[in-house]
């Protein structure tokens, strides 16, 4: 369908209202404008709704689960209330724990301390850094890029048919791809490894924010995700599944609501009686705003609609990539083709460029916020673009001059709540600065490029 046609489709919504929708920003070329911010897949602009619902709460803040008080009943109970609610949005099965983290990198950590001895792990090398360097204690086989979600499906099979079938095993694998946004086969992927005796846990870090996720549906064991990129931005994540292996593990933090019973013994010591359900890894002074926010955002998601919001962004998706593909200078990553279904995030590289030297401009000429770098998936990056596994890069921006090249790229992303106006001046400014040039002077400084004041 073309953007002409899907923009007449009655089902798409509006943007759902953010905060920082009116910030404005200097432009080194004078004067302001709005601020586009097309970074999402970094951390999207909490919702208004979020915002309003926390600041209703926070003068009835109190401690979590040993306050006799007022305030610390309301909060207890509207964080366990928030338990409820994300457990209802990610479609959890009965028996299923919703553990509340700090982010997905901790959910995926405290995942990784509680596999069990001998667990050997399958991840493919196109993950995140979240997913893909937690599994320090456990074998580890790390499977390369596929070119298709058949492929994948097929490169999983031949690895699982090739462990040790009486031991434990996990696949971990990510949803939507924080580099090129394409939706990976989660469900068949889920199927394999069951059928070779693994489990499974879904990265929906990008994944989340864009589509619904079914626990159930996608017969998942576990599934991680964050607050701040699903428009909840306080310092919280999830890790919601199957309680068995988080039961008899360790807890991950020991410490006062881990613990149900303490005693000194006659030797000294003491014994610890730990929780067995989700409070066992959640030691210390929950994030209750963290918490409740994310729970807001679900609810506020739901009520939009997925439906809704996913025919928004894939026109938005549309006008991005017809926009890019009229500049015969820009190449767009991919790993399954133009053809894969993505969510709002896209990754390219400018012919002539450094992305560093591309994504300040944005900045500083048009008020436009992308991402540069290797995007914390330094395999997958340099995979697409060509190079080799040991090429060195950063989370970043690179130490390369303007006009040098550079492994790494540029990503533009957005979401439920980017107006056509961003993206509409985002593929203007492409098309401007490779046409043009910069109009201003840049230079590298503690390696970023940035532009030069005198």
């Amino acid at each position: 369908m073309s953007v002409t046609a899907v923009a007449a489709d009655q089902s798409i919504c509006q943007p759902l209202p953010v905060l920082g929708a009116d910030v404005t920003v200097p432009l080194v070329t004078g004067g302001e404008v709005t601020y586009a911010a097309l970074d999402y897949a970094a951390s999207a602009p909490a919702l208004q709704r979020v915002w309003d619902d926390v600041a209703a709460y926070a003068p009835y803040y109190g401690s979590v689960h040993r306050g006799a008080g007022y305030l610390s009943q309301l909060s207890t109970d509207l964080f366990e209330n928030s338990r409820a609610a994300v457990a209802e949005f990610l479609d959890c099965r009965e028996g299923d724990q919703v553990v509340f983290t700090r982010s997905t990198t901790d959910s995926l950590n405290l995942l990784a301390a509680a596999l069990p001895e001998g667990c050997q792990v399958f991840v493919f090398e196109t993950e995140h850094h979240a997913s893909l360097l937690p599994w320090r204690d456990a074998r580890v086989t790390y499977l390369n890029a596929p070119r298709t979600p058949g492929q994948a499906v097929e490169t999983l099979e031949r690895a699982l048919a090739d462990r040790d079938p009486h031991g434990p095993a996990l696949v971990c694998v990510t949803g939507a791809s924080n580099v090129t946004g394409e939706l990976w086969p989660v469900r068949e992927l889920a199927a394999a490894a069951h059928a070779h005796g693994a489990r499974i846990v879904l990265d929906a870090a990008q994944l989340a924010p864009h589509h619904p996720v079914s626990v159930k549906d996608l017969d998942v064991d576990w599934v991680a995700f964050s607050g701040h990129k699903l428009y909840a931005p306080f310092g919280s994540g999830v890790l919601a599944g199957r309680a068995d292996w988080l039961r008899e593990a360790e807890p991950y933090l020991a410490g006062g609501g881990a613990s149900r019973k303490v005693a000194r013994r006659a030797d000294g010591g003491v014994d610890v009686e730990w929780h067995t359900t989700a409070a066992r890894h959640e030691a210390g002074s929950p994030n209750v705003i963290g918490v409740y926010a994310i729970a807001s955002a679900c609810k506020a998601l739901t009520e939009a609609g997925f439906d809704a919001l996913v025919a928004r962004e894939r026109y938005l998706i549309g006008k991005v990539r017809e926009g890019l593909a009229e500049v015969p200078e820009v190449k767009v990553l991919s790993l399954f083709g133009d053809d894969a279904p993505r969510v709002g995030v896209i990754s390219f590289v400018v012919e002539g460029w450094n992305s560093s030297h591309f994504a300040a401009a944005l900045s500083a000429e048009y008020g436009i916020g992308v991402r540069d770098g290797l995007f914390c998936a330094h395999p997958l990056v340099r995979t697409l673009l060509g190079g080799e596994r040991e090429d060195v890069g950063e989370c970043g921006a690179p130490e390369a001059a303007p006009g040098e090249k550079s492994l790494n790229a540029i990503r533009v992303s957005f979401g439920a709540g980017t107006p056509d106006e961003h993206v509409e001046r985002f593929v203007r400014a492409v098309k401007e600065l490779v046409r043009d040039g910069a109009r201003w002077n840049y230079r590298t400084e503690d390696g970023r490029c940035v532009p030069d004041r005198g």
